[in-house]
């Protein structure tokens, strides 16, 4: 195993801390798919089961992943198609799925005896990073873009013990300061930059294929910073070379129309260039220039799959529907993914018979305002039964 730039090739020792080559392009973690364990048998999943695919012997874990893969029983009746699943990441231990790149991240960092940790976040990486430095007695550090992150996850950060610190500026101003930390400071980075992040998140490749015994036709998932779209594919590609599967998926990343620069490039054929102010209500993906975006590019590119740009409106028009009709609350960045198929559906971009999973990356009650804010509650009633009759009366 070792650490290989995906621009030049060069290659790094698995224990030598960088988070890109001296060419400054992105790193992966290469593993020796001759050499993994075929044990996708539909039984007892869990992201550690899968612990010859991860590079790291786990040292923290707060039984992340086994989460839910629902098939669809209404919304597919109205986009007419036959099968549609959701894999809620939001039933992970802190709400969302960073908790698969945190176990592994964390535990490489415990590794390398590393006692300080850092990230800069939207709200979810934050929450994360800091339950797992918490369980591990470590340090941790979350810089967040002042007056910009949902407070559910404000408030999970702190409760978790981090040192929170707001930035005057947004998610990319931030970021830079973290880089700067962990290249001056030693101070061990925690962003999707860093390879071991995704060696954990591509497990949501690994339980999809083990849950429906079938590799889907698509993917399709929110991209922010553009770590888990990248990470998701690379975990259908080993599947492959190791001769577990004989096909591989489209991916398919939706980023919200003001926090767009990939899927605009994308769908303008037009040289990629960051969004300078990101914004959009879905704020787990308010990000302008998402650094793993060479990462997430391949993975389309490879798949065959695309980018889509849906509208706020779309987003929270999606989150209802998942909820109303399904019973699944997901925070609105999660809810792209479905505002992205229906609009791919509608334009014929996907079709009735192929199946489809939507990955939904954060719990409804990570980011709950926007619906508490559009809600008005109907006058209150007099205490009685005959009161109330009135109320199932007028609903017929």
């Amino acid at each position: 195993m070792y650490l290989r730039c995906i621009e030049c090739g060069r290659r790094y020792p698995m224990n030598e801390i960088r988070y890109r080559c001296e060419c400054g392009g992105l790193l992966e973690v290469v593993i020796d798919t001759d050499n993994v364990e075929n044990v996708f048998d539909s039984h007892n999943i869990t992201l550690w089961k899968y612990s010859s695919f991860i590079p790291v012997e786990k040292k923290v874990s707060l039984f992340e992943g086994g989460t839910p893969l629902y098939r669809l029983r209404h919304i597919p009746e109205i986009l007419n198609m036959n099968e549609i699943y959701v894999k809620n990441e939001g039933a992970n231990p802190t709400g969302s799925f960073k908790d698969r790149g945190m176990t592994v991240g964390v535990s490489k960092a415990i590794e390398l005896g590393k006692r300080n940790l850092i990230c800069a976040s939207t709200g979810n990486t934050a929450a994360s990073l800091a339950a797992y430095a918490a369980a591990s007695g470590l340090r941790c550090y979350v810089l967040i873009p002042d007056g910009k992150i949902a407070l559910g996850k404000l408030a999970q950060g702190m409760v978790y013990g981090a040192q929170v610190v707001p930035v005057r500026g947004n998610f990319d101003e931030a970021f830079k300061i973290v880089q700067q930390a962990s290249e001056e400071l030693g101070i061990y980075m925690l962003n999707s930059i860093n390879p071991f992040r995704l060696e954990g998140q591509k497990t949501i490749a690994f339980e999809i294929f083990d849950s429906l015994q079938i590799v889907p036709d698509n993917i399709i998932l929110p991209v922010g910073n553009a770590g888990n779209i990248s990470a998701i594919w690379k975990g259908f590609r080993e599947l492959y070379e190791a001769g577990i599967i004989e096909r591989l998926p489209r991916m398919i990343g939706i980023q919200a129309q003001n926090a767009a620069p990939l899927a605009r490039a994308w769908k303008e054929r037009e040289e990629y260039r960051p969004v300078k102010d990101p914004e959009t209500v879905a704020t787990a993906i308010r990000i302008g220039s998402p650094v793993n975006w060479p990462k997430a590019w391949r993975a389309v590119e490879e798949s065959g799959g695309l980018f889509e740009i849906v509208s706020d409106d779309e987003i929270l028009k999606a989150q209802r529907m998942l909820a109303s009709k399904e019973g699944i609350f997901v925070e609105p960045a999660s809810s792209a993914s479905l505002a992205g198929l229906l609009k791919l559906r509608e334009n014929g971009t996907v079709d009735r018979d192929e199946v489809t999973v939507l990955i939904t990356t954060g719990h409804g009650l990570k980011d709950p305002n926007i619906i508490i804010g559009s809600i008005e509650l109907p006058p209150p009633i007099e205490p009685s039964l005959e009161a109330f009759s009135r109320i199932m009366e007028g609903e017929g």
